[in-house]
């Protein structure tokens, strides 16, 4: 299994990549490369920082070879400000457009005495049918770090609660998301991306 990881120089990408060999995948890197873009069997857009810095997946073209991909059906897994480029936007930087496959935005945590950013482990609250989830328990513990949140809807398949409850994943076909990092939430993170490594649409065969 060959996953293509996008570099667009905001994203967690070593320990993205060492976890993703180390369940045995084989990965190839792309800052700009469309061709790798296109021949993917499954993308991973990792992310750490603001999100004006998606604004580098349209500026390199990657944006429409990304949406081609998932048109095509190829598996998709965005992790933390990747997950949040799954949206129209985010309050965050309001002039970058995100992807747009959910229609809804992201916003900061609410105004509380509570410290933000969210920062450390907590519980997932698992929706029923999620393929990226499968196995994970109600009350596993995963790994988040981030100011800025998703909310809640019908595309949202696990809850946490931090000062208010917030989209921890997202999946909707072959699109998926996590605004916690599987590669860094121990045998649960694992479980999850093996999940994604294993992700085949339903009713299809081998």
């Amino acid at each position: 299994m060959q996953v293509t990881v996008i570099d667009y120089k905001a994203g967690n990408l070593t320990s993205v990549l060492k976890t993703l060999r180390h369940l045995g995948a084989e990965t190839v890197v792309t800052d700009g490369d469309l061709s790798l873009v296109e021949s993917a069997e499954r993308i991973v857009l990792p992310g750490v920082g603001h999100f004006a810095a998606t604004e580098r997946l349209d500026a390199t073209g990657l944006t429409g070879a990304i949406r081609a991909a998932i048109a095509r059906g190829v598996p998709f897994l965005g992790i933390c400000v990747g997950m949040q480029w799954l949206y129209a936007g985010s309050t965050e930087a309001p002039e970058q457009a995100g992807l747009g496959h959910f229609p809804e935005s992201c916003a900061r945590f609410a105004e509380s005495s509570e410290k933000v950013p969210h920062v450390g482990w907590n519980s997932l609250e698992v929706r029923s049918g999620s393929q990226l989830l499968e196995g994970v328990e109600a009350g596993e513990f995963v790994y988040f770090t981030h100011s800025y949140k998703g909310p809640v809807t019908n595309d949202t398949a696990a809850v946490t609660h931090y000062i208010e409850p917030f989209a921890a994943a997202v999946e909707r076909g072959n699109v998926m998301g996590a605004q916690f990092h599987p590669e860094k939430s121990g045998e649960t993170g694992l479980k999850i991306l093996r999940n994604f490594l294993a992700w085949q649409a339903k009713g299809a065969t081998c």
